[in-house]
Parts: C-alpha cells; structure tokens; sequence
C-alpha cells in the first residue's frame, strides 16, 4: 500500500516535503502536545535568558532547543508514565508526601543497590539541599568505579556507593547525595516536589533536561538504562 503522505511528498523539494512531514506530525500528535510545546519553550527562553552562556553556547543550545522541546513534549502528552499531566505548565503532578520520602532512604540501601545497578547511563535521585529546602533532582550516572565503589553523575559529580559525595560542597548549608531510584523518589523528582523545615512547600518547574532524563525511566524497576521510543 502506499503511504499517502509519502505519494504527497513525492516531486516536491525538500523544504516542500518537510513541510507536508510536520504537518503529518502536529495532525497526529495527542491532544495536549502543542500547549505543552508552548510552556516549554516559555520556560526554557527564560532559562537561557538569564543564563550565564557565552555567545557560542547560547547559538549551540538555541540550534538544539526545537528538537528537544519536541520530543520532551511528545514525553510528557503521552502514555509512559503513571504520573497526570498538567499541560497548561509543562508539569506532572501527584499527591506530595509531608516530608521528602529520601529521608526512608539509608546509606546501607544505596551501598547494596549501587554495588548491583550502578552503571553508565542509569539515571539516578539526587537530594538536593540548599539551606533549610530540599527536593529530588534526576541525574544520569556517566562513569562507575567499582574499585572504589564509587559513581559520577553527569551534573552533581562524584559519590560513594552509600550515596555520601566524594567533594564537599563550598557552602556549610547545602548539602547533595545521591540515591536509588524508587517509584516514591522517582514521582517527587518528576513532580518538583519540595520541602522546608515546616513541611510541603509548592513544587519547582522541571528543566528540559529533567524531563528528557524521565525518559530514560523505566517505571517497571528503575534498575537498567532505558529509553523510551518516541518515533512514532
């Protein structure tokens, strides 16, 4: 059989045929995915805005923005994760524990689950604690040192297999350590969930890297890098 928009396509130049390829992929993509392009490119613009990028790596992140945004986009309006979806902020969302459900979480748990999983391109938790407020980040393991049971993420650096950092942090009250990944540390990472010395305090917007990095999850275990198909 032969694929309408292919026979559409056909005889036309490229700018003609890409034309007629997006609006095959705007006609058929779900419901919330075009609000959802429109908050992420909302939040990014301002993130790079008052970012401290040179020149040539603003260019660079701009030149990759449509792509990324695209396919966080597609992500977040599809059926791939258990989490609702508010696509009016780009954000998912989900009941918040009183307090931040790392705390369950002992450095004998990450040493035994580390020991097991740790490998390149596992996206792990990372607690987050700046002063008297903490949340979850998601972060991807790039190097493991099995000799010396220890692992770099991406974007918070070095850590023991128990989860401790291998640096100390400049600031006396901020504080980071890493932590497997659980349905309940998972959920709060996704949803931005934060907390202070009172209790819940109102969720943080993911970044664009965040998002993407959800999208190496698999909701099943947590325990293997994955990716999520995201051509159709």
């Amino acid at each position: 059989m032969v694929n309408p928009l292919s026979a559409m396509a056909s005889g036309l130049d490229k700018n003609q045929t890409n034309f007629f390829v997006e609006r095959h992929k705007l006609d058929t993509a779900p419901p919330q995915f075009a609000e959802i392009c429109t908050a992420l490119y909302e939040r990014e613009l301002l993130a790079l805005a008052t970012a401290p990028d040179d020149i040539a790596r603003l260019r660079q992140k701009l030149k990759g923005l449509s792509h990324h945004v695209k396919r966080a986009a597609h992500f977040m309006s599809g059926p791939y994760t258990p989490l609702a979806i508010d696509s009016h902020n780009a954000s998912w969302t989900a009941s918040q524990p009183i307090q931040n459900p790392a705390r369950k979480i002992t450095a004998v748990d990450n040493q035994q689950w580390f020991s097991r999983y740790a490998t390149h391109g596992l996206v792990v938790c990372v607690v987050v604690t700046e002063l008297e407020s903490s949340h979850i980040e998601l972060d991807s393991v790039d190097r493991v040192v099995d000799t010396t049971a220890t692992l770099h993420t991406n974007k918070h650096g070095w850590f023991g297999f128990d989860g401790q950092p291998e640096t100390a942090l400049q600031s006396q009250y901020a504080s980071r350590r890493v932590c497997k990944p659980t349905k309940a540390l998972v959920t709060a990472a996704c949803c931005g969930h934060q907390w202070n010395h009172k209790g819940r305090v109102p969720p943080r917007p993911l970044s664009l890297r965040e998002i993407l990095l959800a999208s190496n999850l698999d909701w099943r275990q947590f325990r293997y890098p994955h990716k999520t198909d995201l051509s159709s």
